[in-house]
């Protein structure tokens, strides 16, 4: 129907021109209001850790409606903040935040391995509907071989791997791990990973630095090996001839290349994502730079998972300040940088729960001090800050100073357009009324692709537009000094349909030809 205040023909109003991606720039005049200025673009998101209940649920003696409403605020939150992503851990131990017939209910959910919430509920279902709701992507984060953490205080369930396949579970301190020699062990992952990815609406799926364990001494002082001479028995006896290093390494590429493979066979836009420890190998670090290895301690050779193309995003853990010369952040970002010769996305991971930490704290400005620098280069469109609690918290302000400082426009992912998904086809809008009679568009799918988010820019007639991000569909308000909108959808990898711009006259709004 035709809103009368607004008088526009009664037809579907229909998208009219694409637009590239660019730094998002308008000019002071009027004439800059005729075309909307291209989308920024950022990742921007939080890691919502389960494990030890470090951000959700806050406690494992919680009700269904208190962990429901600490997910509401926390997701509240992130879209108060200006983030566009939540990457929440699903699988912590060999468990399940979701119900799940390959693994148990996780303790830190409900307190017990394998008890279900009471009364019942789905909270990764929950999860992803709120946060497409809000605009934000939800990212689910799997632990490949860990079994059981130092904080666990339930024994294991009957159906939990510990029980279930002792003999691919290994003790290693404090910790138990399935053993990644075992071809069992990455079975188990992906089954647990394409159920996932076959039965909810997630945009990604994402794994850690948790690889081989990181290795702990002994009351001596003596690093403890891990205990795979089974495998690595077996391995030899049917011929094996790599030395044992990189027999490991080896089983977890084959992991990673096969899960990245089995992700899009199942569906071609669902995102993988791996968050490495941020140090790079030894022989391929800059001048400087010192400390641990992943590529010989944790068995992951995440440079060549990176060369094959066996992720859709890197997110390094640059976990230290940048004036800590042994471990820079800016000549470590660099050098992931160069290191990413397909054009994967690559978006440091930030340590922001060290803001006002007793012992090696950040203070807020470091943080902002990393996006900024993070910003200057080219091929790094975005971050993840670790972890959601210090945002819900507000520790030292930091929410206050991202939503008006780095965070003060709102702004979608950028795209992935190696992933085999079209773009969605042109948006359909049509006018309505609130309750109150006011004017309000409506903005849905078109044919072709679904659509993920919707970008929203207004114009006041001076100065710069402003940007917004809206989950779809939507229905738009518009606001009294609205001089123009563009209203562009985004697809679930990110692909954006032709942008809808509508221009206020003296007889109210019109649609606007896109420019040649």
């Amino acid at each position: 129907m035709v809103h009368p205040r607004l008088k526009l023909p009664r037809r579907r109003v229909l998208v009219a021109a694409a637009l590239p991606w660019l730094a998002a720039c308008a000019a002071e005049s009027r004439r800059a209001g005729e075309a909307a200025p291209p989308l920024l673009r950022e990742f921007r998101a939080a890691w919502v850790a389960t494990v030890a209940n470090i951000d959700w649920p806050s406690r494992r003696d919680l009700s269904s409606a208190e962990q429901r409403a600490e997910l509401q605020a926390l997701l509240d939150r992130a879209q108060a903040i200006g983030l566009n992503a939540i990457v929440l851990q699903v699988r912590p131990c060999a468990d399940a935040l979701y119900p799940s017939a390959l693994e148990p209910w996780s303790e830190y959910l409900t307190g017990v391995s394998g008890r279900a919430p009471d009364p019942p509920w789905d909270p990764l279902a929950e999860w992803v509907h709120e946060a497409h709701r809000r605009g934000l992507e939800l990212h689910a984060w799997f632990n490949p071989y860990r079994v059981r953490h130092p904080s666990a205080g339930s024994d294991p369930a009957a159906s939990h791997v510990s029980r279930a396949e002792p003999a691919i579970v290994q003790r290693y301190g404090p910790w138990l791990w399935m053993d990644p020699g075992e071809p069992r062990s990455a079975q188990r992952m992906l089954d647990v990973v394409l159920d996932v990815v076959r039965r909810y609406d997630i945009d990604a799926v994402h794994l850690d630095d948790y690889f081989y364990p990181y290795p702990i001494n002994d009351a001596a002082g003596v690093e403890l090996p891990f205990p795979d001479q089974s495998s690595w028995a077996r391995y030899q006896a049917a011929g094996g001839r790599r030395e044992r290093d990189d027999w490991r390494r080896g089983n977890v590429d084959a992991l990673i290349e096969t899960l990245y493979r089995e992700v899009h066979r199942a569906k071609p836009w669902v995102r993988v994502g791996i968050s490495p420890f941020g140090l790079p190998r030894p022989d391929l670090r800059p001048a400087g730079i010192d400390g641990f290895s992943q590529f010989h301690k944790l068995y992951a050779d995440v440079e060549h998972w990176l060369q094959q193309g066996w992720l859709d995003y890197l997110a390094p853990q640059l976990y230290w300040p940048i004036a800590q010369t042994a471990q820079a952040f800016e000549p470590l970002l660099d050098t992931w940088l160069a290191l990413n010769t397909r054009g994967r996305h690559l978006w440091p991971g930030l340590f922001t729960s060290r803001i006002g930490a007793p012992a090696n704290g950040y203070a807020a400005q470091e943080v902002l001090a990393q996006i900024e620098r993070a910003r200057l280069r080219t091929g790094c469109g975005g971050h993840l800050h670790f972890s959601m609690v210090a945002l819900a918290q507000d520790r030292e302000g930091i929410t206050t100073l991202l939503r008006t400082g780095p965070y003060a426009q709102a702004a979608p992912p950028p795209a992935t357009p190696w992933l085999d998904e079209p773009a969605p086809g042109p948006v359909e809008a049509r006018w309505s009324s609130t309750a109150d009679g006011a004017a309000q568009l409506v903005v849905t799918a078109g044919r072709g692709a679904p659509l993920r988010q919707i970008a929203v820019q207004r114009w006041r007639g001076h100065g710069p537009w402003r940007q917004e991000l809206h989950g779809a569909p939507l229905a738009l308000a518009f606001e009294p000094k609205d001089e123009r909108i563009a209203v562009t959808g985004l697809g679930r990898s990110g692909l954006a349909t032709p942008t809808l711009l509508l221009a206020r006259g003296r007889t109210g709004w019109r649609t606007v030809p896109a420019p040649p």
